[in-house]
């Protein structure tokens, strides 16, 4: 079975809450889900966090940094013992979104031995594991579905163009729905915020239907750019969500056609 980026999107964009709690009930995502709620209450100094593998495996997946795991423990515990109080803590300078993420929940230099007891972290990171294991899922078979629900995700937390730049995720979704040519990153970081500020207001993603709508550009976009179609069924995930009875969701002509005159 066959089907465009945005039909899929929307398939599970307009039925998020399903696909969610399918995911949650995977036995990949259940066993280390109750791991982790039975046990990161007895993590108190970072130090217990990347000291335990299953802990720490499972933090840095929720917050997408899943490829650092097996480098960046020392890193991360030198993130997590300076905290984000200051601009000049490594949580900041990194200049990685996910990272400072990481440091403001595990906020281990200002709350001490109770920063797990916060409800970001014991409901928090698990909220966040379920939607990256759904995203990459998605990943699996279109990529373009992935990128999709993770600025559905992302998007309402950007401030400003800076935001974007820092974020390849992020970048590579607004490029493609702006039509701004993947070259442009070889350009002065302040040419490409110009650009990108010049062509978007970034508050207008706090209005979810205007946040939908870019996302829907950007998918049938991706689609054009990637030869039209992508296998989007999920193997991992029950053949149910996916039955003719769900309904089947494409993108019209007219929205293709209007595309490239289309503003958010």
């Amino acid at each position: 079975m066959t089907r465009s980026t945005l039909g899929s999107y929307l398939q599970i964009s307009n039925n998020l809450t399903k696909w969610e709690n399918l995911t949650a009930s995977q036995p990949e995502v259940e066993l280390p889900t109750a791991y982790y709620k039975a046990n990161t209450g007895n993590v108190k100094t970072p130090s217990d966090l990347v000291n335990n593998y299953r802990l720490f495996s499972y933090v840095m997946t929720a917050y997408g940094l899943g490829d650092m795991t097996s480098y960046g423990k020392g890193l991360i515990q030198k993130v997590l013992e300076q905290g984000a109080g200051s601009q000049n803590d490594l949580a900041y300078t990194l200049n990685n979104p996910q990272i400072l993420a990481l440091a403001q929940t595990f906020n281990f230099a200002a709350d001490g031995a109770s920063t797990t007891s916060s409800t970001a972290i014991q409901s928090g990171v698990v909220n966040n594991y379920i939607e990256q294991t759904l995203e990459s899922n998605q990943g699996k078979s279109d990529p373009g579905v992935q990128l999709a629900l993770y600025f559905q995700q992302n998007a309402p937390n950007i401030t400003n163009a800076y935001d974007i730049l820092a974020n390849k995720n992020l970048l590579t979704v607004v490029q493609t729905a702006l039509g701004i040519s993947p070259l442009t990153s070889e350009e002065d970081i302040d040419t490409q915020a110009n650009m990108i500020s010049s062509k978007l207001n970034v508050s207008d993603f706090q209005d979810p239907a205007k946040l939908q709508s870019f996302i829907e550009r950007f998918c049938a976009l991706y689609d054009i750019n990637n030869a039209g179609s992508s296998t989007s069924q999920n193997s991992d995930v029950p053949n149910a969500v996916l039955s003719p009875s769900s309904g089947s969701i494409g993108f019209s002509t007219s929205l293709l056609s209007s595309i490239q005159g289309t503003s958010l």
